[in-house]
């Protein structure tokens, strides 16, 4: 858990940066979001056996929040190979370092601002729904409450399960 929450952690900050381009520069922001593609792999490696797990209970009736989760994951696996291929179908840099250019701007630069603003929106449904485990985890861990959690005052014996 705690290795695959650093790569997740780091995934999600280099994320962050490549997400502005106008902060970054365009060259860097492909370069981010090219490097991207090995945490987002690592990811997916390190969550296969749930995903397979997963995929062998649908059949026998998985429940709704397992079936919910592995639909999001789907959508957020989409999202970004969109993102990328698009990105590298509008890339400046990236591709003219490795000698190749792609016809079709005009088609690639809308399909990359929609799914890149469809990414920014699944990975922020994906970090509330995990919002949840990551507190139990930075709980167990001993982490300052105001830091884990912002519980809007109440204490644990307070709040409802």
């Amino acid at each position: 858990m705690r290795r695959t929450l650093f790569i997740d952690a780091a995934a999600l900050l280099v994320y962050a940066a490549a997400a502005l381009p106008a902060l970054t520069g365009v060259p860097v922001h492909e370069w981010l979001g090219l490097a991207l593609l090995v945490p987002v792999l690592v990811h997916c490696v390190l969550h296969a056996d749930w995903v397979a797990t997963t995929l062998v209970r649908l059949g026998r009736g998985a429940g709704p929040a397992r079936v919910g989760h592995l639909a999001l994951d789907a959508a957020l696996l989409v999202a970004f190979m969109v993102v990328l291929v698009s990105g590298l179908g509008i890339s400046g840099t990236v591709l003219q370092a490795f000698g190749l250019y792609v016809d079709g701007y005009y088609a690639w630069g809308p399909l990359h601002a929609i799914a890149a603003k469809a990414l920014l929106a699944l990975l922020l449904v994906h970090v509330a729904v995990h919002a949840g485990s990551l507190y139990n985890l930075l709980k167990r861990r001993g982490a300052p409450k105001a830091l884990a959690h912002d519980d809007g005052g109440l204490s644990d014996e307070h709040r409802s399960a």
